[in-house]
């Protein structure tokens, strides 16, 4: 398996901060995204989402800018509303 390499905004760093949000939960998604979504608003931006079993199955929805090398993880959150939709 090729490994994403990424790089975290100043916001998505201080999210990851704020949100206690592990770094490795945020590379499992890029790595291995359960779902892929284009942006409805910028073309640039991808939505790249998976459960993260160590934190009950919650979905983590990290959003990245795919348009640049590295992808630049733009920022990322829990997403409520994906819950029982993967």
């Amino acid at each position: 398996m090729v490994t994403v390499k990424f790089v975290p905004t100043k916001h998505a760093k201080t999210v990851l901060k704020e949100r206690k949000i592990d770094i490795a939960w945020c590379e499992q998604v890029l790595n291995s995204p359960e779902r892929v979504e284009p942006d409805s608003d910028e073309a640039e931006l991808e939505h790249r989402l998976g459960r993260i079993s160590e934190h009950g199955g919650r979905v983590l929805r990290v959003v990245v800018n795919k348009t640049v090398r590295p992808i630049r993880v733009v920022t990322l959150y829990f997403d409520r509303a994906m819950l029982r939709k993967l």
